[in-house]
């Protein structure tokens, strides 16, 4: 029998902020809503989140000419506070997100395994993109 593993995305952004904040920006609908895509033509008009293992989350990506949208989401294996969040997603590929302390902001760092459909390199932009927009939304929160 043979296992074939699967290619594993690395993106991360540093913010300048409290880690409460870093992580209420992450975690909370309110906040996911205004960062979670991945280009200015697309939005998330909709997040539930149930912060807990075994817990589900979905998120409405959708383009916002209506041309395209689809359900993001997934259950979370994991939760430790201010540190970890894994979660399986519903094609059964993993995520894990680490937040860390370092040099006075937070480092957040997400690996996800990669979907077999799209270039790896379109993935890693696309989820950077995100990480992208996350960074700039918490950091301009007062």
């Amino acid at each position: 029998m043979t296992t074939s593993e699967k290619t594993k995305i690395t993106v991360q952004v540093s913010v300048n902020v409290s880690m409460e904040k870093a992580w209420e920006a992450w975690v909370k609908p309110k906040h996911i809503i205004n960062w979670n895509f991945a280009s200015p033509d697309w939005q998330c008009p909709k997040s539930e989140n149930d912060l807990q293992p075994g817990g589900n989350f979905v998120s409405r990506m959708e383009a916002k000419d209506g041309s395209f949208g689809f359900e993001f989401g997934g259950v979370y294996q994991d939760v430790i506070k201010h540190q970890l969040i894994s979660y399986i997603l519903e094609d059964s590929r993993t995520v894990k997100i680490t937040f860390e302390e370092k040099d006075e902001e937070i480092l957040v760092v997400e690996t996800f395994e990669a979907e077999s459909e799209n270039p790896i390199e379109l993935q890693r932009d696309g989820w950077q993109a995100i990480m992208n927009n996350y960074k700039k939304y918490v950091e301009s929160l007062s």
